[in-house]
């Protein structure tokens, strides 16, 4: 009796302490948590729109207001179109790479898009001359980068992931691997370009919003359209696909299909972004980062939101001050790629690995 008395008394005892507990299984773990997502996400918001307005209308000797403005304005509007496909490409396939391989630190550049971007650049100028790759430009140019890269992640999808090994960090180190060799042949050919070919040369292989042309809109916009919506409607699968393999098996979700099928989508927007405006490193890593801060959850439908306004605020606020501010128009990409190296850096310092 005594030891049923004793017994009764612990559970009493645990069990209020069971009963408070904040467990939840929603998005957020308070309405102040997610109040202050919101407040955030309106406000980034609003400075990403306020960033866009000026980059149209600072500096602009004609009036809104003029007949004149669009035309004046033209460049600008492009320029403008391709930092929001750039923003949404880059956010959005970073978080979902970093989803579906459960690390936060790794980006979709590990696969090489940068690499072969630079070197289907540089064998153009080393093989054809300058006359041909400056003449290399148009759809059809625009076409045969995305294909390419996007072929050169099914190939490695199909080999690495669908057959006898079906190991991810593999396919990560064979696309390390692949695109350490393609740097190492586009730096031996360029340092046999004559000084002249050479300058023209790295003007492209810069990322800048001043490589895209409004012709490739024509293909880039719908195709950016269909896998950024195919992503989103992805959302409650890509919650369970963070939670690894094994997990994802047992309730019931198929982790290889699921997992190549989301990959595809990660490479087509990442191709495209790389064809428009050129490599961008660390940019979708930045973006990411930033996001995880600010969306205090591991629900995809409320990170995607605030990656996609973190990452337009940063380009579109990046070129404005660095345009309308310093007068650097050409320093835009390496500011935002040394932030985000910068902040890889303390973020592999506070994790200690990769």
């Amino acid at each position: 009796m005594k030891a049923l008395e004793c017994n009764s008394k612990i559970n009493f005892k645990i069990a209020p302490s069971l009963y408070n507990d904040n467990r939840s299984a929603r998005a957020f773990r308070s309405k102040k948590e997610e109040k202050r997502y919101w407040i955030l996400l309106i406000i980034l918001i609003a400075l990403g729109a306020f960033a866009s307005y000026g980059l149209l209308v600072y500096n602009n000797p004609v009036p809104i207001d003029s007949p004149s403005f669009i035309p004046v304005v033209r460049r600008r509007v492009v320029a403008l179109v391709a930092m929001i496909i750039a923003a949404v490409c880059q956010s959005l396939s970073t978080v979902v790479f970093q989803s579906i391989t459960n690390n936060r630190v790794i980006t979709p550049s590990l696969l090489g898009f940068e690499a072969l971007y630079s070197t289907i650049q540089t064998s153009t100028m080393f093989l054809f001359g300058a006359s041909a790759f400056i003449s290399f430009s148009g759809i059809e140019s625009f076409i045969f980068q995305v294909v390419a890269m996007v072929v050169m992640c099914l190939i490695l999808y199909g080999w690495l992931l669908s057959g006898k090994y079906g190991n991810l960090q593999l396919m990560l180190l064979v696309g390390v691997i692949i695109g350490t060799g393609l740097k190492s042949l586009s730096t031996f050919m360029r340092t046999l370009l004559a000084p002249s070919e050479f300058d023209v040369l790295q003007a492209r292989l810069f990322g800048s919003v001043n490589n895209a042309d409004s012709e490739y809109f024509v293909i880039a916009i719908p195709i950016v359209i269909i896998a950024a919506f195919v992503i989103l409607t992805y959302s409650k699968k890509l919650n369970v696909l963070s939670l690894g393999k094994s997990v994802t098996t047992s309730l019931g979700v198929h982790h290889q299909f699921s997992l190549i099928f989301t990959l595809i989508f990660v490479s087509i927007l990442m191709s495209v972004s790389t064809a428009l405006v050129g490599p961008l490193t660390f940019y979708g890593f930045l973006v990411a980062t930033l996001s995880y801060q600010a969306a205090p959850t591991y629900d995809h439908r409320y990170i995607f939101p605030m990656a996609l306004a973190i990452g337009f605020l940063i380009i579109t606020g990046a070129y404005f001050f660095m345009y309308h501010i310093f007068n650097a128009q050409g320093v835009v990409s390496v500011i935002i790629e040394m932030f985000g190296g910068i902040t890889f850096l303390i973020a592999i310092l506070r994790k200690g690995s990769l």
